[in-house]
């Protein structure tokens, strides 16, 4: 499977590419370049993070820089969940490599040329690269295999009582997303608020205590310590991108359900809502596969024994 990646590189963006790195070591995945969006942290930091999670785990990545804000509203940042460098503070040296001279929308565009019908999307951020490239080129849809993205929900957001931050934070672009007609698969807080890790499953890293160990414990625990401060009991790291990841390469780690998703923008309240349509007999055709169950325990010993593996890899 051939995977172009959108990230705004924060903590869990940072988790997922150690997951993808172990899943293309595999060989299933072959994840041909990268794009970087604001979202977490402006745009620049999340490149400068992406270039260095891809050196980290030893992958010759091409990164392409993206949007550095919202189309039509100013980015929200979420540094007290990942930290003023977007990775828990590990305050890393800088990559060794830079960014493509390309734009994150003109890679999306030209990749699909290169490999059509065989790409998939996986989205860890905002929209704003995505729906930029179905607007420019109207055939993009027809061109991409599928979609996968973490962003949404159906039964509760993060940022408000409605929204969840990735959507919440570019709404207009993920509305031009859902109606381009490209298969999407909806990975939403409805799965990834069950899919997190705890004090005990951090163990294993504690106990090998090496450098790349103690990094990804100190990404782990710095998110947990964040949940907990907007108040959940116990401290969790939740996989949000990580979940998406896994579900990219392995679709049977969720269950989901078929339905029409309209994407608020201009509710005073409910601006960048998720709203699915779940009548028995919904006004529009359902478009949009929607993860409503997963099975958390299976993906978390999956993606313990990814970050394990890359772990050992740096004695």
């Amino acid at each position: 499977m051939k995977v172009l990646l959108d990230a705004d590189t924060g903590v869990d963006d940072a988790l997922g590419i150690l997951y993808l790195a172990h899943a293309q070591h595999l060989g299933l995945v072959d994840v041909v370049a990268c794009g970087t969006v604001g979202g977490n942290i402006h745009v620049d930091l999340s490149t400068r993070n992406t270039l260095k999670l891809w050196e980290l785990v030893g992958l010759d990545v091409p990164v392409a820089a993206g949007a550095n804000k919202p189309l039509l509203a100013p980015l929200h940042e979420a540094k007290h969940v990942h930290g003023h460098d977007g990775l828990a503070n590990t305050n890393l040296e800088p990559p060794g490599h830079q960014p493509t001279t390309e734009h994150a929308v003109d890679q999306i565009i030209r990749l699909s040329q290169e490999y059509p019908g065989e790409l998939t999307l996986l989205a860890f951020g905002p929209l704003t690269n995505l729906g930029i490239a179905f607007v420019r080129d109207p055939h993009l849809a027809e061109r991409i295999q599928r979609v996968i993205l973490m962003g949404g929900c159906v039964t509760g957001g993060n940022v408000t009582p409605v929204a969840e931050a990735n959507i919440a934070n570019d709404p207009e672009a993920a509305r031009m997303v859902f109606t381009s007609g490209v298969p999407i698969t909806m990975i939403g807080l409805d799965v990834t608020h069950q899919t997190y890790l705890l004090e005990e499953d951090l163990q294993p890293l504690e106990q090998l205590d090496n450098e790349r160990a103690r990094f990804a414990v100190q990404l782990m625990r710095f998110m947990m310590e964040a949940y907990h401060k907007l108040g959940y009991e116990p401290p969790l790291c939740v996989l949000h991108d990580p979940l998406s990841a896994g579900v990219c390469v392995h679709p049977d780690l969720v269950r989901t359900e078929r339905y029409h998703i309209e994407v608020e923008t201009r509710g005073q309240f409910t601006r960048g809502m998720t709203i699915a349509d779940r009548r028995p007999s919904p006004a529009q055709e359902p478009t949009v596969d929607v993860a409503v169950e997963v099975d958390h325990r299976r993906f978390v010993d999956d993606f313990m024994d990814s970050v394990l593996w890359w772990a050992r890899r740096g004695d």
